[in-house]
């Protein structure tokens, strides 16, 4: 209830809310077709007819900017689940083990980590297609080094500990004690990191739809709109910047809750 009185935190929970309903029923917050062109109107300003102005076709820009929340958010999703998932097992296994594989399996995270998140991305678009999914898995995989640091100094503090000492003396068989005792006490704080990652995610996803490595036209993805609006900037800025602003907006409000809920102010 305290963070309900905090002003900043009530309107990035309004932001999400209305990302949630973008994602799950745009047409609630939309009414235009996103994909209808209508050459009498175009790049025409933001007005009360089109809240976003239009683009070179004629199609409604806050119409792209609500159908395209789905796929943007959900590529970062994945990307997020992606590095939980492969981190969290590479840390997990790591920590457990110790000695030569643990030493082994970090001097790798070492060299994914040393990799910018962005040229691991693109390699793996590269390699496996463009697409939303290959973006989720690209910018998964970049950050997949960070969540096994993260998962393994947690598993080196958990697996000392009495209780996986006792399972282990009572004749627990060592992926019992991973899974139901190491894994479950040490996950919390990945978690916590996969919150704020998520708005990181976000940008990575949005930089590559940017640079075309996205759907196809004319899906609506937040970079791609940015992007599409790059050769009309000098004359309709409001192609470029408000689906820029869009992404801003998101990812403050993503960090913002993400940190209230790991105890920040």
């Amino acid at each position: 209830m305290r963070l309900l009185r905090q002003p900043g935190f009530v309107i990035s929970l309004l932001v999400l809310l209305l990302v949630a309903v973008a994602i799950v029923a745009p047409s609630l917050l939309s009414t235009h077709d996103p994909y209808l062109s209508v050459p009498k109107d175009r790049l025409l300003p933001p007005s009360a007819e089109y809240l976003f102005g239009t683009d070179n076709l004629g199609r409604d820009l806050y119409s792209r900017v609500v159908h395209g929340t789905a796929l943007s958010i959900v590529s970062a999703a994945l990307a997020v689940a992606v590095g939980v998932v492969v981190g969290g097992l590479v840390g997990l296994a790591s920590g457990f083990l110790g000695g030569p594989v643990d030493f082994a399996i970090m001097r790798v995270v070492d060299v994914l980590v040393a990799i910018p998140g962005i040229l691991l991305a693109l390699i793996v678009v590269a390699t496996l297609g463009f697409g939303p999914v290959s973006i989720g898995l690209g910018v998964g995989l970049g950050a997949a080094g960070s969540f096994a640091r993260v998962m393994r100094s947690q598993v080196l503090r958990v697996r000392n500990e009495e209780y996986v000492e006792a399972a282990r003396t009572l004749g627990a068989r060592v992926p019992a004690v991973v899974f139901r005792h190491v894994l479950p006490n040490a996950a919390r704080p990945v978690i916590a990191v996969a919150a704020l990652e998520l708005g990181t995610a976000i940008l990575g996803v949005s930089a590559l739809t940017f640079l075309g490595f996205g759907a196809p036209p004319p899906a609506p993805e937040w970079g791609a709109l940015s992007a599409a609006g790059r050769d009309f900037i000098a004359a309709q800025p409001w192609l470029s910047i408000i689906p820029g602003l869009v992404i801003l907006a998101v990812v403050l409000a993503v960090n913002r809750v993400a940190r209230a809920i790991g105890g920040e102010r």
